[in-house]
């Protein structure tokens, strides 16, 4: 059967109220292979990851393959409390699909449903992917092999839905989408002592705020400022007491860059500046980088001119060329090895992606199914030259 618009709807409301953190969507995983159960099956194949048990690969094998074709969308929700008050409202308190998941899984149902009844021409692979809001869920599904043997794939595609667009438009650009993310830990050791003995101690606070503002001095004054980056350190922890000079401080932050090559300059930036620190303070100052797989989302020139060519000409679709973002998200990983495009779909919300009132525009579902079912028919039959 291919799912209909209120199907659709009505699936999609059902995943809402079964939000679940990353690598623990074991209803979600569950649930899925229940509607894709009643798909015809005579095309189909699935596999599982044992080692990333929540993960779902489904083939469709293709009348005529000259490629594998992938579609990849995301399942895990969020640490974010709901106050939209609906009827399909979080059963789960303090868990949400406040980034919109449950409407990029449904979308994928809905394409999936339509190649179950319409045999492709290529080989169609979709990657219902856990742990995309942290753990690096498509990092650790590459690793794992899942994208080999019958279930290779050749090009890769992907949605991300976006509450600033009106409903259903679909929203694309050559280069860079999303920025790729650095989780930056800071560890300063300096000497604790009487506040009335400062020539005792060595004040890790006083270090910790000169390496603070030296670092916001490497977007300022050591980057093109026509070129994008971002250094922010969100949260300290130090001291004990007002009148005990603290002997350690903890830092926290985030780097975010439009290329690969602009994280790494930070991240060395940023280690220079700790190394002098020591130096100037005689204390110890120790960094962790965690990028796992945020890598920026860089979208294939060929394929992704191809795709802003189709849905610029499709009179169907509302199509608009959108700037770069500073958010992020792991299918840059995926990107980064495996050539392919990824693009927005507007839900126009009125709450924020990541915020407790977020609330797309389920009209937007069906949209992107069609958009997308009429891309990759196009896509399918385009002898490449």
């Amino acid at each position: 059967m291919v799912l209909s618009e209120t199907e659709l709807i009505d699936i999609r409301r059902h995943l809402h109220t079964i939000p679940e953190l990353s690598l623990e969507e074991f209803k979600t995983h569950d649930y899925l292979k229940q509607v894709i159960s009643k798909f015809s099956q005579v095309n189909m194949e699935i596999k599982e990851l044992p080692e990333l048990p929540t993960a779902l690969l489904v083939l469709i094998k293709g009348s005529n393959p000259k490629r594998n074709i992938g579609y990849r969308c995301d399942m895990d929700a969020l640490p974010v409390n709901e106050t939209n008050g609906l009827k399909y409202a979080s059963q789960t308190k303090g868990v949400m699909h406040a980034c919109g998941h449950d409407i990029h899984m449904t979308v994928a149902l809905g394409i999936l449903s339509y190649y179950a009844e319409h045999q492709p021409k290529d080989n169609l692979i979709f990657f219902f992917q856990p742990a995309e809001e942290s753990q690096s869920g498509g990092r650790k599904a590459y690793d794992l092999g899942a994208f080999s043997k019958r279930f290779q794939v050749d090009e890769f595609y992907g949605l991300h839905d976006n509450a600033q667009l009106k409903t259903g438009v679909i929203g694309c650009r050559n280069g860079t989408l999303f920025a790729g993310t650095t989780e930056v830990n800071v560890d300063i050791k300096g000497k604790s002592g009487h506040a009335a003995y400062p020539q005792l101690a060595n004040d890790s606070i006083v270090i910790a705020a000169n390496f603070i503002e030296q670092v916001q001095t490497i977007i300022s004054r050591n980057i093109d400022p026509t070129r994008c980056g971002v250094i922010t350190f969100g949260k300290i922890e130090a001291g004990v007491i007002r009148n005990v000079i603290a002997g350690k401080v903890h830092l926290e932050g985030t780097i975010r860059g439009l290329t690969q090559s602009m994280i790494e300059y930070l991240r060395l930036r940023i280690s220079e500046i700790a190394e002098g620190l020591e130096k100037s303070f005689n204390c110890s100052i120790k960094i962790n980088f965690n990028q796992g797989g945020y890598y920026p989302v860089e979208n294939d020139p060929v394929l992704t001119k191809r795709f802003i060519e189709y849905m610029q000409q499709n009179k169907a679709v509302d199509f608009e060329e959108t700037a770069p973002a500073m958010t992020g998200e792991d299918f840059g990983y995926l990107l980064n090895k495996i050539p392919g495009t990824m693009f927005w779909l507007g839900v126009e919300s009125p709450g924020a992606l990541h915020s407790a009132d977020f609330l797309p525009h389920e009209e937007a579902i069906e949209q992107g199914v069609k958009a997308m079912v009429g891309f990759l028919n196009y896509r399918m039959n385009l002898e490449e030259k």
